[in-house]
């Protein structure tokens, strides 16, 4: 089958590592099934992995991509859910401490084939392409579970998102907007701050801009660099939902005064489960809510993917079709 997958990492020069050509097709064990998939999409996961980060050098070669959708055994059409619980879990995968993300022990779906765990797979709505639906599990998962499950805003509440242009930026607009949720964005970049306007935020701000009222909660996957802005936007009882620290996970100030002073919240918030999974998908068709895609391009081409993500140069989803 065709693939990119990963044969060497490097901290400097990730895509050296990165190679796009014939990997054997995956066989499926017990309880597994084989998915055909029909496109795929990109992560900031999959360059972290070529620079070293979350993926030991003695799994390699290792197929990357965490998102996918194609067609099961069966001809159904599904999601691929890339969250892989240990052998013998039985609560919330997400909880479980030996979890792993799809490429991390297991091939991932940056191919034309994946084997999963059938407990894995979620249904595709008929109305979202293929394209669509690749875009859905892990950014906008996690953009999912951030705003509905662990933020307790309500619609007509007010979320700061940390950042504009990102998967899971993008995601948190959209979603937050179609559920009447007053979005408001930072960025470095105004033009990306434009653009979040235009997908639905309220409005845009520049990075540590003073903003005019108090937030409900913000949404924080940038880390170090943005969270004393994070923690002084808030309201008292507010809350800060953190899904990851891209810009290093110790800031210079944590904020524990203001933070017990005035009653925040600080939630941890990763990936999603497969029920949530199943309602992102369900509410994106429902809406009509259509995932940001800042280009599709054909797995063949996948280098050229990653490294429009290595160079910062993308907004929304960078998607791979296998067609």
């Amino acid at each position: 089958m065709l693939a990119a997958y990963a044969v060497s990492q490097s901290a400097d020069d990730p895509l050296s590592g990165l190679e796009v050509g014939e990997r054997p097709d995956p066989e499926a064990r017990d309880g597994w099934v084989v998915v055909d998939l029909k496109a795929s999409a990109l992560n900031h996961h999959d360059v972290w992995s070529l620079r070293g980060v979350g993926l030991p050098a003695d799994r390699l070669p290792m197929v990357l991509g965490c998102d996918g959708a194609g067609v099961d055994p069966d001809g159904n059409e599904v999601l691929v859910h890339a969250v892989i619980p240990s052998d013998g879990w039985t609560g919330e995968e997400t909880l479980d401490p030996r979890r792993t993300l799809l490429s991390e022990l297991h091939d991932g779906t940056l191919a034309t084939k994946v084997a999963v765990p059938r407990a894995n797979l979620v249904p595709k709505p008929q109305s979202l392409s293929w394209e669509q639906a690749a875009c859905l599990p892990t950014a906008w998962l996690t953009a999912y579970r951030m705003l509905f499950s662990n933020s307790g805003v309500k619609p007509g509440g007010t979320v700061l998102v940390q950042g504009a242009a990102g998967g899971v930026a993008t995601a948190l607009v959209q979603l937050g907007s179609a559920a009447g949720i007053r979005m408001w964005v930072t960025s470095r970049d105004e033009a990306k701050g434009e653009q979040a306007v235009a997908l639905g935020a309220d409005r845009a701000f520049g990075s540590g801009e003073r903003l005019p009222d108090r937030v409900d909660a913000v949404m924080e996957t940038v880390g170090a660099a943005t969270w004393s802005h994070s923690v002084n936007s808030l309201r008292p009882g507010g809350t800060i939902v953190i899904s990851g620290a891209t810009s290093g996970d110790a800031p210079e100030k944590a904020e524990l005064t203001k933070i017990f002073f005035k009653q925040l919240r600080v939630v941890g918030s990763t990936m999603g489960s497969r029920e949530e999974l199943e309602r992102l998908a369900n509410y994106v068709a429902g809406q009509g809510i259509e995932p940001l895609i800042d280009s599709v391009m054909p797995l063949a081409d996948a280098r050229d993917g990653f490294a429009k993500m290595a160079d910062g140069n993308v907004t929304g989803k960078v998607v791979f079709t296998t067609a």
